[in-house]
């Protein structure tokens, strides 16, 4: 696949970098360029991105983190089977257990959310750091809402995380769950504070709960484009309907003209 010619491969994260420096060097240029652009596109374009990823898979399948980011790249495509297989190799290979909250929900994925409630009680997940052990929160209690436990997933979410006032990178996710929880167990009026605490945290539009309020409240959006399009639909209408209009004022001026002729021919 193409890469742009400025995409060099220097933009890689060091601690890729570092794992890439096994390989000849021109293979690890390769390999690296083409995990930049699995970087770039993965959430714009994941089909895409998942295309670049299989190109550093095929040069480069012993490295962790080429096995790490086409995981990523299939688990953007929904491709979950896949995706656990990359994360589980990738896990052999380094060690780690970073990778175990997004396993889990892989298997939630393949329609097991019984796994990944099982997976949330294993030892690994008191080794992550503390936005690891929140995604695995996250993910239990999708797992518990796919089984149609709504408020075993409200229970699951309640922690001294839900309940700091202070704002990490996953505290709009985390209060974002709950909200949407809440809202689907009938409590309306708690899940539109909730949403309202999520959209206080998200800084970087990571939610949509924006969006969710402004429905909660009854409000709708119009799209500017689609307003001027009816606009400029109504406006071309109306100048058929006044062209009509002249069209049908001529002809009975000259109707009038003909009988005034007429009329004068007579008396002649």
């Amino acid at each position: 696949m193409p890469i742009p010619p400025e995409v060099t491969g220097e933009e890689i994260d060091p601690d890729v970098r570092q794992e890439l420096m096994s390989l000849p060097k021109g293979l690890a240029e390769d390999v690296s360029r083409n995990l930049v652009m699995v970087a770039q596109l993965i959430d714009e374009e994941p089909e895409k991105a998942y295309g670049y990823s299989r190109v550093a898979l095929r040069l480069a399948s012993r490295v962790a983190a080429v096995r790490e980011a086409a995981g990523f790249a299939a688990y953007a495509t929904q491709k979950y089977s896949e995706a656990l297989a990359e994360f589980r190799a990738a896990r052999r290979m380094s060690g780690g257990v970073e990778l175990w909250p997004v396993m889990a929900d892989c298997e939630r994925g393949l329609g097991r959310p019984e796994r990944a409630l099982a997976m949330a009680g294993e030892p690994e997940v008191q080794k992550l750091d503390k936005a690891g052990q929140v995604e695995m929160r996250l993910v239990a209690a999708g797992a518990r809402r796919d089984m149609g436990q709504l408020d075993a997933a409200i229970v699951t979410l309640q922690s001294p995380e839900l309940a700091s006032s202070a704002v990490h990178p996953w505290t709009a996710r985390l209060r974002y769950a709950y909200a949407d929880a809440l809202l689907a167990a009938g409590r309306e009026r708690e899940a539109r504070e909730w949403f309202a605490k999520a959209l206080e945290a998200d800084k970087d539009g990571a939610t949509d709960a924006s969006d969710r309020l402004a429905e909660m409240d009854g409000v709708e959006f119009v799209d500017a484009f689609d307003e001027s399009e009816d606009e400029s639909d109504e406006s071309v209408e109306n100048e058929s309907v006044e062209s009509d209009v002249v069209d049908v004022e001529l002809d009975i001026d000259e109707d009038d003209e003909d009988d005034e002729d007429e009329r004068n021919g007579d008396k002649g």
